[in-house]
């Protein structure tokens, strides 16, 4: 199991997912499942995937208005409950370093990653 991310300053769309997805499957070489919530661009990066290179990844998508079965959402709960608590930032940079870092430590943590999936209870 893995956590990837990348934080931007702007909304994502599918000229962000695109290359991420690529990154994604040159570090790991093989399907990968992804479990997506219904953001439009997750549906048009899904399609380009799927015509362009189906066996690269499977896609998961959650059902509509469902929060309680996307695990990012546990993710970002630790990381603001958590990780981000009593900070104080001094400006955005240096919010976008603290999360960052969060989101590493939550990539490096085997324990954490596991719980947030089966708290959702899906079946992959």
């Amino acid at each position: 199991m893995d956590f990837s991310f990348q934080l931007h300053h702007r909304n994502i769309d599918t000229s962000l997912l695109i290359p991420f997805l690529h990154a994604l499957h040159g570090r790991f070489r093989h399907r990968v499942v992804l479990v997506w919530d219904n953001l439009r661009a997750h549906f048009k990066t899904a399609k380009y995937f799927s015509i362009k290179h189906p066996s690269w990844f499977r896609f998961e998508c959650l059902p509509p208005y469902c929060p309680e079965l996307n695990p990012v959402e546990d993710a970002w709960s630790y990381v603001k409950y958590g990780c981000l608590a009593n900070s104080a930032a001094a400006d955005v940079d240096h919010l976008y370093q603290q999360t960052a870092d969060s989101l590493s430590f939550l990539r490096c943590n085997q324990n954490l990653l596991p719980a947030f999936l089966e708290h959702t209870k899906l079946q992959l």
